[in-house]
């Protein structure tokens, strides 16, 4: 019991100091020589023994009056300056009007004349709201009926026409290859003669077809006995239908082959 305590005791929780276990050495890299040394070539001058070492300008290159003006073109000779200039089409500072010459035109008549032979001056027309309101311009109004007067007023525009035009091209080549596609095919008419004929010959077939139909006996018991029955019903029908088709329509059309 005593053994059995000492091995459930507390502290033998704990871990031991040599039960510990062992780290392994830490990862060092086999460039760091190299590297170590790259950073230290790499390091500024300013970085270690204060700022870089730079020429120092020298104190005769001062900054000197009028240096940074823009420089003129150097002046003309004088025989550059002797020479003729060309002639100028508006008069020059030092010219002068001639003065004392009277012009031999009568201004006062010319225009007492041209007053009194002028047509006077038509009046802009206006329009007034109110009888003692406001005047406006009646041309801005929208009162005169400008767009009624243009000379092309009413006229077919060019594009409509244009289009019908297209239409109308369209619509014939339509009907000029439906001509020629009847042309190829090439319907015949059936005559009066042959329509009766034809009507006789069908009639004829549905008395055979009914006689046939009479005669089947009374129970129909088998399978081939209702087969029988069944296509005799559909010719009977079919000659029928054709034979109403023919009595409708009074004309008939049969392409040819």
């Amino acid at each position: 019991m005593a053994t059995q305590c000492a091995e459930e005791s507390i502290y033998n929780l704990l871990p031991r100091l040599d039960e510990r276990p062992v780290k392994p050495p830490r990862y060092i890299s086999t460039f760091r020589p190299s590297v170590k040394c790259e950073a230290e070539k790499n390091k500024a001058q300013w970085k270690t023994m204060g700022p870089a070492k730079v020429a120092v300008p020298s104190p005769k290159n001062f900054l000197q009056k009028h240096s940074k003006e823009p420089k003129l073109p150097p002046k003309r000779k004088k025989e550059q300056d002797s020479r003729k200039l060309p002639a100028l089409s508006v008069p020059r500072r030092t010219d002068h009007p001639v003065m004392g010459i009277q012009s031999k035109k009568n201004f006062i008549n010319t225009n007492a004349v041209a007053a009194i032979t002028g047509l006077p001056k038509k009046p802009q027309p206006i329009y007034v709201d109110r009888r003692q309101g406001d005047k406006f311009l009646l041309e801005t109004s929208g009162l005169v009926p400008k767009y009624i007067k243009k000379k092309d007023y009413g006229v077919t525009p060019k594009y409509v026409a244009q289009r019908n035009e297209e239409i109308k091209r369209a619509q014939k080549e339509y009907e000029a290859g439906i001509l020629e596609h009847l042309k190829k095919r090439a319907m015949k008419q059936v005559s009066d003669e042959e329509r009766r004929s034809l009507l006789q010959g069908l009639k004829k077939n549905w008395e055979e077809v009914y006689r046939e139909f009479q005669g089947l006996s009374v129970e129909i018991d088998t399978i081939p006995k209702k087969l029988h029955k069944e296509k005799l019903e559909s010719q009977m029908k079919q000659l029928e239908h054709d034979i109403e088709v023919i009595e409708k329509h009074k004309v008939i059309y049969i392409a040819n082959e």
